[in-house]
C-alpha cells in the first residue's frame, strides 16, 4: 500500500511538473507571438493628394482609406528625402541618408567623376530587418530595392545582408514597365518575365512567402511598390473606368495605376483576415512626392497631385517630402483618428525596436519612436527634421522642420550658387563644406502649408531662434555625412 501511494504521488508529481513545463513553454511561445507582425507598404512617387482620403477627386482607394479611417491618418508625415534611394535608405536605417552617403537616386554602375558608381548601402549600416531578426523575426522584401549601384552583385551587399530572409526585388523600376516585368531577382537568381502587373506580382510573392513560412515567428514584411513611378502601365479595365473623368488617356492610366496598388493592398489585407493573422502593425506611405509631368522624356503619365503643397519630387518644399501616410494595428487597441503630429519614415526603426524589444543600433539615429502616438495619439519630436538635398530643383536646397515652423536656405560657395551635386566625395567635400547657408525663408506650416508667406522679417525673434538651430543642425549633419573615395 505504501509503495502504491508513493507511486501515485510520483505520477502526480510528474504530471504536475509536465503541466508547469508545458505551461511555461506555451507562455514562452505566447511571449514570442506577442511581438507584433510589421508590414511596411511603400509607394513610389505618390503625391500627397493621390488617395481619395487625402482629397483626390477621382482616384478610388477604399482599402487604404479604410486603414486610415479605422487606424491613424497622418497629415504631417515626411519622407527621409525627396527622391527614391536616399528616402529608402533613411527608412531602413533611421538615419539621415546623408550619414549613410546616399545623396541622390542610385544609377546603374557607370564610372563617373563623382564616384556614383560606388554608391550603395554599406555593410556596416544596421537596418530594421536585421535588428528585428535579433528578437526572432522572419523577414521579407518584395518590390523595389534601389539601395546599391551594382544590384545583385557580390561586389556590394545584397538585401539578405541587411536582414531580409527572403527577397524578390528589382534594382530600380519594374522593366520594361509595370506590365509583365522582366527584371526581378529572387534571392540572387534572375526570375525572368512575370505575367501581370508589378503591384499584384509583389503582393502575390508576399502572400506566397507568408503561406510557406515554416515557423510561427513574428514577421517583418516590406512591400515596396513600383507604382506610380514611370514607366506606368495599368489594367485596361481600370483605365477605361477613369476615362470618364478625363479626356487624357495618360492621366486615366495614372489614376488606374494608383487604384491598382489599392487593390493589391486589399488582397494582402484579405489574406491576413482569412488566415486570422492579427497583432499586425501596417504602415503605408510613399518614398517622396509626385514626379513632374514631362520633366524627362519618359515622364508622360505623371498626373499626381500635391493637394496645394508647393513643389514636387526633387524639391525640398513640402510636396517633395510631405507624403500621405496611414497606420493600422490589426488586433490591438490603439489611438484612432487623424493626427497632425510631425512624423518621419526615419522614425520607423526606433519605433519598431521599442515595440519588439530589439536593441537600438549604436550608430547615430535621426528618427524617434512614435509609440506614444500609437498609445495615446500624442507625439512631439525632441529634435527637428532636416534635409540637405544637393540636387534639389528649388533654390533652397536645405530645409528643416521644427515644431510648427519650416526654415529653408540656399547654399552659396565662392559667391555663386552651389552647382547641382549628386554625391559627396573627396573631390568636392571641401567645396561643399565651404558653402554658406543664405537667403533664409521661414514658414509657419500650421497656417501656411503652401509655403507662400515668408516670416523671416515679420517674426524676427522666432526667425533668429530657428535660424540658430538650423545652422547648428546643418553643421552637425554635414560633419557626419559620409564622403566617398575610390
Amino acid at each position: 500500500m505504501k509503495v502504491s501511494v508513493i507511486k501515485y504521488f510520483l505520477v502526480i508529481g510528474i504530471l504536475v511538473s509536465f503541466s508547469f513545463s508545458s505551461s511555461e513553454t506555451k507562455s514562452s511561445e505566447k511571449q514570442v507571438n506577442d511581438k507584433p507582425n510589421i508590414i511596411v507598404l511603400l509607394c513610389d512617387d505618390l503625391g500627397y493628394g493621390d488617395l481619395s482620403s487625402f482629397g483626390h477627386p477621382f482616384i478610388e482607394t477604399p482599402n487604404l482609406d479604410k486603414l486610415g479611417a479605422t487606424g491613424i491618418k497622418l497629415t504631417n508625415f515626411y519622407s527621409a528625402a525627396p527622391v527614391c534611394s536616399p528616402s529608402r535608405v533613411g527608412l531602413l536605417t533611421g538615419r539621415s541618408p546623408n550619414r549613410a552617403g546616399i545623396y541622390d537616386f542610385i544609377p546603374s554602375p557607370k564610372k563617373s567623376e563623382d564616384i556614383r558608381d560606388l554608391v550603395h548601402l554599406q555593410a556596416h549600416e544596421q537596418t530594421i530587418p536585421a535588428l528585428l531578426k535579433t528578437v526572432g523575426y522572419s523577414t521579407c522584401l518584395v518590390g523595389k530595392w534601389h539601395g546599391s549601384s551594382k544590384f545583385n552583385s557580390d561586389e556590394q551587399p545584397k538585401p539578405d545582408h541587411f536582414g531580409f530572409d527572403h527577397w524578390m526585388a528589382t534594382h530600380n523600376n519594374a522593366g520594361p514597365s509595370h506590365q509583365n516585368p522582366k527584371n526581378f531577382v529572387r534571392n540572387g537568381e534572375k526570375v525572368g518575365e512575370i505575367i501581370g502587373f508589378s503591384s499584384q506580382i509583389i503582393v502575390s510573392e508576399a502572400i506566397d512567402w507568408l503561406e510557406k513560412k515554416e515557423n510561427d515567428n513574428p514577421f517583418f514584411l516590406e512591400v515596396a511598390f513600383h507604382e506610380p513611378h514611370e514607366p506606368i502601365m495599368s489594367p485596361e479595365n481600370l483605365v477605361q473606368k477613369y476615362l470618364k473623368y478625363t479626356d487624357i488617356r495618360e492621366e486615366a492610366e495614372y489614376f488606374a495605376n494608383v487604384e491598382n496598388v489599392d487593390i493589391a493592398v486589399g488582397r494582402l489585407l484579405a489574406y491576413l483576415e482569412e488566415k486570422n493573422i492579427d497583432n499586425t502593425l501596417i504602415v503605408f506611405s510613399s518614398d517622396n512626392g509626385p514626379e513632374t509631368l514631362h520633366r524627362y522624356p519618359g515622364a508622360k503619365k505623371n498626373y499626381g497631385i500635391t493637394a496645394g503643397l508647393k513643389g514636387r519630387k526633387l524639391w525640398t518644399s513640402e510636396a517633395g517630402i510631405r507624403v500621405p501616410a496611414v497606420m493600422k494595428w490589426i488586433g490591438k487597441e490603439t489611438y484612432t483618428g487623424t493626427s497632425d503630429a510631425v512624423v518621419s519614415s526615419l522614425d520607423f526603426l526606433p519605433t519598431f525596436c521599442e515595440l519588439t524589444g530589439a536593441k537600438l543600433p549604436e550608430n547615430e539615429l535621426d528618427g524617434e519612436s512614435f509609440k506614444s502616438l500609437l498609445d495615446k495619439g500624442k507625439f512631439e519630436r525632441s529634435s527637428p527634421l532636416i534635409w540637405a538635398f544637393y540636387d534639389a530643383i528649388n533654390e533652397h536646397r536645405v530645409a528643416m522642420r521644427t515644431g510648427d515652423y519650416k526654415i529653408m536656405a540656399r547654399l552659396v560657395a565662392e559667391n555663386e550658387e552651389l552647382p547641382h551635386i549628386h554625391n559627396l566625395y573627396d573631390g568636392n567635400i571641401d567645396f561643399v563644406k565651404g558653402a554658406k547657408l543664405t537667403d533664409f525663408v521661414l514658414f509657419d506650416l500650421t497656417k501656411d502649408f503652401a509655403e507662400s508667406e515668408d516670416l523671416s522679417a515679420v517674426e524676427p525673434k522666432i526667425f533668429k531662434k530657428v535660424k540658430k538651430e538650423f545652422e547648428a543642425e546643418y553643421k552637425d549633419l554635414l560633419a557626419g555625412s559620409h564622403v566617398w573615395t575610390r
